[in-house]
């Protein structure tokens, strides 16, 4: 049995099919950790979902875009109105609730027919398994977005875990130099930790990246980079192919 890391896969199926490939996933014997983010972007979140379904050993760390989904899944409501990437999500539900074309664009979003008695019992039971962190056997810390490195891991604020990124930010800064880092862990310092959320194509990477004992696995799979997934043991990688290349129109807001 394995032990595998994913990052934010964001509605594109076709990337997720070709990184459990690629990596000989085995979906009854192997873990996967997936950081989160499964949701909007590409159109075919619903798929997404489908084939995590199929994984025995699946641990699910939240994001923020499943959260908005949960959200809407709890009220009816998207809380950002289908915007930042929830139309790919919303085409995708649509679709496979038999309501394909029932939306109205809107200058803050969009209004739709989709509620939350559309999406399968299933879907509900995944996103409301998802935590907001996993921490290993050997102190391996997953979370989505990251954290405040100042303050104690266990007692931050929700929004911390889904949104914060300072934790990257910091530890690539620091990565540059060769003093400081001493300063940078507190008193859960964990042994690795592995984010999404913040995808490298922003610093000039579609592969993951290490800053001190960070691991980011967000490799831009929501805009135009490649879905990625990591052996965290042995730390070989195996990647999609880029989005663009599987998807010949970008469904992914700004």
């Amino acid at each position: 049995m394995r032990t595998l890391v994913m990052g934010d896969i964001h509605g594109g199926y076709s990337a997720l099919l070709q990184c459990l490939q690629r990596s000989g996933f085995d979906y009854a014997k192997d873990c996967l950790i997936q950081l989160g983010d499964i949701v909007d972007g590409y159109p075919e979140s619903y798929k997404c979902v489908e084939e995590l379904l199929k994984i025995r050993n699946l641990i699910g760390v939240l994001g923020n875009h499943d959260e908005w989904f949960s959200e809407f899944i709890n009220t009816d409501l998207h809380p950002q109105f289908w915007t930042f990437g929830g139309k790919g999500t919303l085409l995708s539900y649509l679709e496979h609730s038999g309501k394909a074309g029932g939306y109205l664009a809107a200058r803050k979003g969009f209004k739709t027919s989709l509620t939350s008695s559309d999406i399968p019992s299933s879907h509900k039971g995944l996103f409301a398994r998802q935590q907001l962190y996993y921490v290993d056997a050997k102190n391996r810390c997953f979370v989505h977005a990251g954290f405040d490195n100042s303050l104690p891991f266990y007692n931050q604020e929700r929004d911390h875990y889904l949104y914060n990124r300072s934790l990257w930010q910091n530890a690539f800064d620091l990565s540059k130099t060769a003093c400081g880092t001493e300063n940078f862990y507190f008193s859960d310092g964990f042994e690795e930790i592995y984010i999404g959320h913040t995808p490298t194509t922003n610093f000039g990477s579609d592969k993951p990246l290490y800053a001190l004992n960070i691991i980011n696995m967000d490799t831009g799979a929501g805009h135009t980079g490649r879905l990625t997934i990591m052996d965290i043991d042995s730390k070989e990688f195996w990647q999609s192919d880029t989005m663009p290349l599987l998807y010949t129109t970008n469904f992914r807001e700004k």
